[in-house]
């Protein structure tokens, strides 16, 4: 019997929407690090943001779940949803790890994202629990990244992992801006999640009031 430990993908969002720059990380981290699965957790209340420019938790859950549901490595958590309180890193990476102390769990995020990692909560708790995978679009410059390792002890910098995805060049506040203009958002995201948020007139206005959402073009009334 082999004595090799599994390794497992952790990636945490708002996905407020989930789109396409999500999906294609979580695939290369997948690749790149040899993960059994990714585990995609929705935030339930982020610490960093307005709620008045996020969409309802279960909009959001069920957003990704519809993005997931077609690769049978992915695979989808509610354990920030349904955790009172604001969702920490911290706490969701302790979740894991008593769930599986024998398994190397990778925490995928933004290159960007990382570079804030000291201003997270209980910031050592995440280095005990996970490596990190930065993931970057082509051409983003790592020096800021390097300059934050440098600033590290060697232990710290081991678990951090640059990974250069090109499809990171997507935004959810991209699309939440052209929603909000009337713009088409096809290709962007999972045509699923395209109906959805139509359906459900999300991200027109960002106050979620119920007042002035999105319209679906004509083509998307029909279907």
């Amino acid at each position: 019997m082999s004595g090799k430990r599994r390794a497992i993908g952790l990636m945490g969002g708002t996905f407020n929407p989930i789109h396409y720059g999500h999906l294609v990380a979580a695939e290369a981290a997948r690749d790149a690090f040899g993960l059994e699965q990714v585990i995609f957790i929705p935030s339930g209340m982020p610490p960093h943001k307005s709620a008045a420019f996020v969409a309802p938790a279960e909009d959001r859950y069920l957003m990704t779940f519809l993005a997931i549901t077609p690769n049978p490595h992915f695979d989808l958590s509610r354990v920030e949803i349904d955790r009172a309180g604001p969702s920490y890193t911290s706490d969701t990476l302790a979740h894991f790890h008593r769930l599986g102390p024998d398994v190397d769990w990778y925490f995928i995020s933004g290159a960007d994202a990382i570079l804030e990692i000291a201003s997270w909560h209980a910031p050592e708790d995440i280095f005990e629990y996970a490596h990190l995978i930065a993931a970057s679009r082509p051409g983003y410059s790592l020096s800021r990244l390097k300059a934050m390792e440098s600033r590290l002890g060697p232990a710290h910098r081991a678990r951090i992992h640059p990974l250069e995805v090109p499809a990171l060049a997507i935004s959810s506040s991209q699309i939440r801006e052209r929603l909000r203009a009337g713009l088409s958002i096809r290709y962007l995201l999972p045509e699923a999640v395209e109906n959805y948020i139509y359906k459900n007139r999300l991200y027109a206005s960002d106050s979620h009031d119920g007042e002035g959402r999105a319209t679906p073009p004509p083509d998307l009334r029909r279907r």
